[in-house]
């Protein structure tokens, strides 16, 4: 009897963890038809992408629940993850084929990160806060990314080692565009990021022959404001 209550308790258990699963691509597969392609998204490689990355796993267990819902959710040290129809549509702006290198400025929860991993060479990605740049890489080490590279450290220079890049994206908002960043931008690449302070704009700025700036507004947004650090950050 008792062999057969414990068999019964490990098939129960199985039957549990698969219907979670179920249960979050489920949802992940609603928020991107409800929240990103009805405000028209096309990028299917993207799509599919988000489809099949976690957001659940990017986020405190107790903002669990709300992690396929449409809004920012905290993540802690004031810091946020983007709601999702955001990250769609600045993955999307990316244009991304498959073989760029990609800076990210604010790893945050390393959320982004995972969604630009399937479809680039390699993401070098920077977070000045050293709590969460640990968390996060912890957190993509454990879900099998391989190619995504975390280091804590001041967004506005940038990661010159790595220079230059295919692509750019930043996920806070500086007052103007911080000019290392355009610097370590290959010529024919498009740095995609929000600007402003008390009114922000999302961007995407291509760097031209001669180092001249295309620049297209848009959308408004609200980010979190792109701070220096308080004290310098060891290299």
């Amino acid at each position: 009897m008792k062999h057969i209550n414990s068999f019964l308790l490990i098939i129960f258990l199985i039957q549990s963890l698969v219907g979670q699963v179920e249960n979050w691509e489920r949802k992940a597969s609603i928020m991107v038809d409800s929240q990103i392609m009805a405000r028209g998204v096309s990028d299917d490689h993207v799509l599919n992408i988000m489809r099949q990355t976690p957001r659940h796993e990017f986020i405190p267990v107790e903002q669990q629940p709300n992690a396929y819902m449409d809004y920012p959710l905290p993540i802690g040290y004031e810091q946020t993850i983007s709601q999702p129809y955001i990250v769609g549509l600045m993955t999307s702006l990316l244009q991304l084929k498959g073989h760029e290198k990609v800076l990210e400025i604010g790893t945050g929860s390393g959320y982004q990160a995972a969604v630009l991993s399937p479809i680039c060479a390699d993401v070098f990605s920077i977070e000045i806060v050293k709590e969460l740049a640990e968390r996060s890489s912890q957190t993509l080490i454990q879900l099998g990314y391989d190619n995504i590279h975390v280091k804590w450290g001041d967004g506005y220079q940038g990661w010159p080692d790595e220079a230059p890049f295919d692509a750019v994206i930043v996920t806070a908002a500086p007052p103007e565009v911080p000019p290392k960043l355009f610097e370590q931008l290959k010529v024919g690449g498009r740095l995609v990021i929000p600007v402003g302070s008390i009114w922000q704009e999302l961007w995407v700025i291509t760097k031209l022959q001669g180092g001249i700036m295309d620049k297209e507004s848009v959308i408004p947004v609200r980010f979190v404001p792109m701070v220096h650090p308080e004290k310098p950050i060891p290299k």
